[in-house]
This record gives C-alpha cells, sequence and structure tokens, in this order.
C-alpha cells in the first residue's frame, strides 16, 4: 500500500481498484438468494469483526451463516486463537461440518490468507461447489510465511484485494508501528457488496435495526424463515 496519510484516500484505493471483483462477489449472492442458497461468511481472529458484519447486522443481508470455531475467536484465548488458526485440520473439520452447499457463496476474510483455517474452509467449499470470494491482501499473502498447502488467493474464485501493507499497522508512515487497517478495508468491502447486491437483487431478504420502532415484528418474520437453516438466528 502506498503511503497515505488520509484514511478516506485509503477507503477509495480499496473501492476503485476492487471494482470488478466486487461486482463479481455480489453477481454471486444475488445468484445464491435467486437460488435460495446462503452466504457463508467465515474467518479467524481478528478477521471474525468482518464476519460479525455480515450477520444479523442491520441492513444485512438475511441468508448469512457464519462458519466459525470458537478456538478461533480471541475472546476464547487470544494466543490459544492463533495457534487454532494455524491447526492442520480445524478449518476443513469446520467447513465438512458445516454442510456448505453449491448453491452457497463462501466469503472468506483473511488478510495474510496464509493459515490452515482459512484456506481449508476455502478448499472444503470450492470440492463442494460452492462459489469462494476471498477478501484479503495480497501484499500481506505474499510476505507471511505459508502455513498450508495453498495460499487462499490461489484458492478463490474472486479475489478482493485490500491492499493492507504485511504487518497490518499503517502509522506513522516512515515506520509504521499502530493503526491497523484490515477491518477498515474489509467493511468497506462489504459494504460496497451490499450496495452492488441491492442494485441486482433489492428484494432479497434483509434485517431492520431492532432499535427503529416497528421493525422487531419485520426482523421476527426473518427469524421464523430462516432460524432452521440458520440455527444461530
Amino acid at each position: 500500500m502506498a503511503v497515505m496519510e488520509s484514511l478516506a484516500e485509503y477507503v477509495d484505493l480499496v473501492g476503485t481498484r476492487n471494482r470488478d471483483a466486487i461486482a463479481q462477489a455480489a453477481r454471486a449472492i444475488a445468484r445464491t438468494a435467486e437460488d435460495g442458497g446462503l452466504v457463508r461468511a467465515t474467518g479467524a481472529g481478528h478477521s471474525l469483526a468482518a464476519v460479525l458484519e455480515t450477520f444479523f447486522r442491520a441492513g444485512g443481508l438475511a441468508f448469512v451463516r457464519p462458519i466459525w470455531h470458537p478456538r478461533v475467536l480471541p475472546f476464547h484465548g487470544a494466543r490459544t486463537a492463533t495457534d487454532a488458526e494455524r491447526e492442520e485440520g480445524l478449518g476443513a473439520a469446520t467447513a465438512r461440518e458445516a454442510g456448505i452447499h453449491a448453491e452457497d457463496t463462501v466469503v472468506v476474510f483473511s488478510n495474510s490468507g496464509a493459515n490452515p483455517f482459512p484456506v481449508e474452509v476455502a478448499e472444503v467449499a470450492a470440492s463442494a461447489g460452492a462459489t469462494v470470494v476471498a477478501v484479503t491482501s495480497r501484499d500481506a499473502n505474499r510476505a507471511t510465511p505459508r502455513r498450508a498447502a495453498r495460499r487462499l488467493v490461489d484458492i478463490a474464485d474472486i479475489v478482493v484485494d485490500t491492499a493492507v501493507p504485511a504487518g497490518d499497522a499503517t502509522w506513522p508512515p516512515d515506520a509504521p508501528v499502530t493503526a491497523p487497517v484490515s477491518s477498515l478495508a474489509t467493511n468497506t468491502v462489504w459494504t460496497l457488496i451490499l450496495r452492488e447486491v441491492y442494485e441486482l437483487a433489492p428484494d432479497a431478504p434483509r434485517w431492520k435495526s431492532a432499535n427503529v420502532p416497528g421493525n422487531d415484528a419485520f426482523n421476527h418474520e426473518l427469524v421464523e424463515r430462516f432460524a432452521a437453516r440458520i440455527p444461530e438466528l
């Protein structure tokens, strides 16, 4: 990523450099909606923040079911979460248990795209015939030691490049030690995808804010509609 002092400039860069990939991801999700599939969002460590943005979110899609394991959540144990993300077999087992189908779109958030958990989920999804979207940094992919047989960018059907520098820190520009931007990047990408999906599928089911009067009943109907397929609801 080029040195930038403006976060707005960075957000614009992520959107413009990924215009085609974002459009492809939106088309895949719109097809999933039409075919009755689910969006399966996944990640590990701090990438789970992006997964949370996709799930049961005001203004978000209602047909999203996350793929995750408690051991890769930092709140479950920060150091052990890193170990779990690198553990061979955990991602594959989690993905197989998730029951991915060909009509699904699997969105894998992973800054480095190098650890077994996200890579194995992508591999299982690809073998199931699902469309795999990687939201990742190509720079971080190149710089991070490969810990799985393949890298995420080599598996995904669609790659959205977040342009996050290796190490994630961005400030101060001459010797960065703080101000990570991967979460800002993934939120930007997902927001832009949602806008594109709306243009393609305006009637796709979406959550409304529970803090606006009158929306509880609307959301309850969506829960009733999807609860059997999305038990996390």
